[in-house]
């Protein structure tokens, strides 16, 4: 499971790169890819070959000319610390040219709180010389270097982008002017404790090619004035989303041909549908049509070095609810620095005397400053926590700003996205204990030489020990899921008494390997969960992990039961999809946990905090339903590519999958003819001439019948169908208006004409013909020459457009028509369809699969849309784009999984420590391509009123079936608890979908449930068993109070055992 929805729905032959063989021996470790790799990943270069199969859901969010400049370059990452290892990790991922790894320090206990590649037996060696081979694991096609040398001007030119971590002022002052005077691109990456820092500089003069990310948009235009400025109006069917300053171009307009393939014109937004352009008076006129289509243009962008933008900084706003804090944390951490530079060592963890002095550290700087870097005042309560602070060390925010970080690599590497103009500030400090007077002490707070020394400098040693208790259940072991793992494993949750279970049902596969970063070639078509809880022991022996592969749902509540649940201290949802989603967010309401949820979407990411009798939770709010595309446009009047795909994808699920499995019940299940018949209008008709085509006139007993089939199946949809329409609805038809009837969205289309020398039409018949043999189980082939061969004899019927065939040009009209049933056609069929026993084929459905590319299904879709699309002179769409929008793939990146699991890993560290004010809690969103955050605190749980009595939806009626006598409850006793007990009168009771009593029920019903026990009802109405593990049932109510008014009441648990 990925992670997907943002919003509630919610990716190389060539030459040997040199970085590293000019290293002397004794400074450089090098894993050895002088040949390709078992699995077939070849090295990158300048002429690489992108891997689709890898970079798949990546190349959606950079796209290829993207992806091609990033294998274009070598990066040097200094300071293998947590936040260097992390920024690593996700650009190694990404698929740069080479990465170096830089460190002269050995590896100390404080570093294992977050450095997720050392382990116990590597203290006292070198971070990078231990840390490379595991980093070279991630992707074969980077070659990962450990150096640990000195960083000289010689050493640092033969790399396009250096990143900085764990550094001096001093050093980052001097590295910065040397890149920038270089023209090498520099990123300054730093955190202490709850604080995180960003800096870059990537030259005086950086060309961005596509600032935002988001497809060009394209509209229709219904009119173009002649004016100065001439003013465009489009179709009302949707707003143009255009913005003032964008640049457009034009296709297809009639009349005011002037503007088609014009230069990119800059426009000015008047409204929702119109905007302004150029002057259009010297234009012919404007008749009609016409697409307006968005120009990305690329944007010089100019930054200063670090030393010059220190005393002039600007900043990026992480949170705008502290808007004053970058400034006060830029002197913060330069009086870190300082005091440092001093001391030789950082502020002691919470000492009282470090904190004044980097106070007056902290003043002295300010006072010293020229430029805009003074702040009027410090915040003196802000800076000693800075100094208590210094010297923790957090995965969450290592993970964050890492992920951030390694996002600007990439930008530097590709001119994609906006870079962070030029400092990033970030803190966390609502994760310290809430109230402003809880100190805690130095003895509290120092090293124990234990892996979490780092951790303890922030929030003590108590709460590692209420960490390492705690039970959580993790949903879903995708991108999220790994990372959120690896979060858990170094902040040492469940490293003593609790227990982390981990579900997913899936298995791995290449496309995965790109960001879900604890699984390698080798574990392919393993499970998920198992492969990822094996490679999160190796990061912390003593983490407790137990895999399943369940589905989350009620089919498993026989495992995830009320002792599961009322065991946990809390959930973390990992998943793609709303309902898991929604699903997993009703068992947390029911059972009161905390849910930590989130998703991500290409750059885009969100995180959200469900507590307990304090927020309102996952399902409280929903975004609004995704259009669909209208029947009508699928079927006779597409526009757009999107269109033909979506057509082309109902066509697959109709001739491999539905037609198959309707034969199949027909011949194997006695009652389907029973349940057809009884299906509403034209559907029995419709059901029963597949079934008869796919058992009588289609059945294929041949290779060559499954090509001739494919080969009439292509006359019919791309020739016969196309005629018919024209036949209705000619080119120069006119609607009852007068107006033309093929314009605005409707585009006139054009029958096509079969040739074997055109590559499409036979890819079309090898896929199509392949399939249906498949569904056959006969044996299919990729032999085109002999397909042409086969089809010189295919005998194809002449087609005549026939007269008084209805074609609907609304979905409204098509609603209204309710055609009636043809019941001489269904006899005739009845009669005519063989006995099963007679019938000697075994048919089966094809589940379409996307992301394997022997197996037809996106050859198919391919071919079915873009012939469909040239019928209607749609552009077509490559392989690559037809991929995302017919399988419907979440694009993704390592960066944005990261960076959320950052933040998402925060909030656990609130929960835990059982926070219980609203603001502690934060709900964040974020967008890396633009770059932009904001955080929010979360809703409020929306209160709701009875009598006096206020209740929210964490609140319930408990009723005790069993009575004191041993006997259960009756709903005569029922109600009138209710009555007695709560002075409501229930009109309606329900559980789950069935309906248990209701006010206007009939007396004898009624009469014959009063005296029967409640769990003996819900049996006999749901016609369901109650299952063992079931100890309480949920109940939902409509009531009226004394004075007869309707009211909203909380539901009842019902308890039963």
């Amino acid at each position: 499971m990925s992670s997907s929805p943002l919003s509630k729905k919610r990716r190389l032959s060539g030459t040997e790169t040199k970085t590293g063989s000019h290293c002397s021996s004794s400074n450089s470790v090098r894993t050895d890819l002088s040949h390709t790799p078992a699995n077939g990943m070849a090295k990158n270069g300048n002429d690489a070959e992108i891997d689709e199969g890898l970079y798949s859901r990546q190349l959606y969010v950079l796209g290829h000319e993207a992806m091609k400049r990033m294998q274009n370059s070598n990066v040097l990452i200094s300071g293998m610390r947590g936040l260097g290892v992390e920024i690593a990790k996700n650009v190694i991922l990404g698929g740069v040219r080479s990465v170096t790894v830089h460190d002269q320090g050995v590896a100390e206990w404080r570093d294992l709180s977050s450095q997720f590649y050392l382990r116990e037996e590597d203290l006292g060696k070198n971070r990078a010389e231990v840390s490379q081979p595991r980093l070279a694991e991630l992707n074969n096609y980077v070659p990962v270097t450990a150096y640990t040398g000195a960083l000289t001007e010689d050493y640092l030119s033969k790399f396009q982008v250096v990143v900085i971590t764990n550094s001096s002022l001093d050093e980052q002052k001097h590295l910065g002017d040397l890149c920038h005077n270089k023209g090498i691109k520099l990123v300054v990456a730093d955190t202490r404790g709850l604080f995180g820092q960003l800096f870059c500089d990537f030259g005086e003069e950086m060309m961005v090619y596509d600032t935002n990310g988001e497809q060009p948009l394209s509209a229709m235009i219904s009119m173009i004035t002649k004016d100065n400025p001439g003013v465009v109006t489009c179709l009302d069917e949707a707003r143009h989303g255009f913005e003032s300053g964008d640049y457009v171009t034009f296709t297809e307009i009639q009349g005011m041909t002037d503007l088609n393939g014009c230069q990119p014109v800059e426009i000015k937004v008047l409204g929702p549908y119109t905007f302004s352009i150029c002057d259009t008076t010297g234009f012919s006129d404007y008749v009609r049509g016409g697409i307006v289509s968005q120009v990305k243009t690329p944007k010089k962008i100019s930054f200063k070095s670090i030393s010059s933008s220190m005393v002039e900084p600007e900043f990026i706003m992480t949170d705008f609810a502290k808007f004053d804090r970058p400034g006060q944390l830029h002197i913060g951490f330069q009086a870190i620095h300082a005091f440092k530079q001093k001391h030789s060592r950082l502020p002691t963890p919470w000492s009282q005397a470090d904190g004044d002095e980097l106070l007056t550290l902290a003043k002295e700087l300010n006072s010293a400053q020229t430029g805009s870097a003074k702040v009027e005042e410090l915040d003196e309560a802000l800076i000693k926590k800075m100094s208590y602070l210094a010297a923790g060390d957090l995965s969450p925010v290592n993970a964050f700003i890492g992920g951030v970080a390694a996002q600007e690599v990439m930008k530097a590497s590709t001119g994609k996205f906006m870079p962070v103009m030029q400092w990033l500030y970030f803190d966390a400090l609502e994760c310290l204990s809430e109230g402003e007077e809880v100190m805690l002490t130095e003895e509290e707070c120092s090293p124990r030489n234990c892996r979490y020394d780092g951790q303890i400098a922030v929030f003590g040693s108590k709460l590692q020990k209420i960490l390492a208790d705690q039970r959580y259940f993790l949903v879903g072991a995708g991108a999220i899921g790994c990372e959120l793992l690896k979060n858990f494993a170094m902040i040492g949750l469940a490293s003593e008494e609790g227990e982390v279970i981990v579900t997913d049902m899936d298995t791995i596969e290449k496309s995965n390997l790109n960001r879900q970063f604890l699984f390698r070639p080798s574990d392919v078509t393993k499970m998920k969960s198992d492969t990822a809880a094996a490679a999160v022991k190796q990061m912390n022996p003593s983490f407790k992990i137990t895999a399943h592969q369940n589905r989350v749902g009620p089919e498993t509540e026989r495992v995830y039961d009320d002792d599961f649940f009322e065991s946990l201290n809390g959930v973390a949802n990992a998943l793609d999809n709303v309902d898991a989603r929604m699903y997993m967010d009703r068992r947390c309401v029911y059972y009161r946990k905390p849910l930590l949820e989130s998703g991500t979407l290409g750059t885009k990411g969100n995180i959200q905090v469900v507590i307990p009798f304090l927020t309102e939770s996952y399902s409280s709010s929903q975004d609004p339903p995704e259009k669909s595309i209208p029947i009508c446009t699928l079927k006779n009047f597409p526009n757009a590519i999107e269109h033909t795909l979506q057509w082309a994808r109902d066509e697959f699920e109709g001739l491999f999958k539905q037609a198959p499995e309707n034969a199949m019940q027909y011949l194997t299940d006695s009652k389907f003819m029973e349940r057809t018949l009884k299906l509403p209008g034209a559907q029995p008709v419709e059901v029963l001439d597949a079934v008869y085509k796919s058992v009588v006139t289609d059945c294929p007993h041949s290779w060559a019948d499954c090509v001739a089939w494919a080969r009439n199946h292509w006359q019919c949809q791309y020739s016969n169908n196309i005629r018919q329409l024209l036949h209705n609805f000619p080119p120069d038809q006119l609607t009852s208006s007068g107006a033309p009837f093929w314009s605005g969205p409707k585009r006139c289309p054009h029958p096509l004409d079969f040739s074997t020398s055109n590559d499409l039409h036979v890819d079309y018949v090898l896929a199509a013909a392949n399939l249906f043999a498949q569904t056959y189980g006969l044996p299919g082939s990729t032999d085109r020459a002999g397909v042409v061969k086969i089809l010189q004899d295919v005998k194809v019927p002449t087609f005549t457009p026939r007269s008084g065939v209805k074609i609907h040009v609304s979905d409204q009209e098509l609603q209204n028509s309710n055609s009636s049933v043809d019941d001489s056609k269904l006899e005739e069929l009845k009669s005519q369809l063989p006995t099963p026993e007679s019938f000697q084929f075994k048919l089966s459905p094809i589940d379409f699969e996307k992301d394997d590319d022997a197996n037809f299904h996106m050859d198919f879709i391919v071919a079915a849309s873009n012939l469909r699309a040239e019928n209607y002179d749609i552009p077509p769409a490559d392989r690559h784009k037809s991929k995302l929008i017919a399988g419907k793939i979440i694009p993704a990146i390592a960066t944005t999984t990261a960076a959320v699991v950052g933040l998402v890993c925060l909030e656990l560290f609130k929960i835990i420590q059982g926070h219980k004010k609203l603001d502690s809690f934060k709900n964040g969103f974020m967008n890396l391509a633009l770059p932009f955050f904001a955080f929010s605190e979360p809703i409020a749980a929306p209160k709701h009123k009875y009598y006096e009595i206020d209740w929210t939806l964490w609140d319930r009626f408990e009723v005790k079936g069993l009575q004191s006598n041993g006997e259960e409850m009756t709903l005569r006793q029922f109600l009138d608890y209710f009555k007695n007990e709560h002075k409501l009168e229930i009109t309606m009771l329900s559980q789950g979908v069935s309906m248990l009593y209701s006010f206007f029920m009939p007396a004898a019903k009624l009469k014959e449930r009063l005296d029967l026990p409640m769990t003996e009802i819900v049996t006999k109405v749901s016609k369901k068993k109650l299952g063992k593990h079931v100890k309480a049932l949920v109940f939902e109510l409509c009531c009226n109070d004394l004075s007869d008014e309707d009211v909203e009441v909380p539901y009842v648990r019902y308890t039963i055992r």
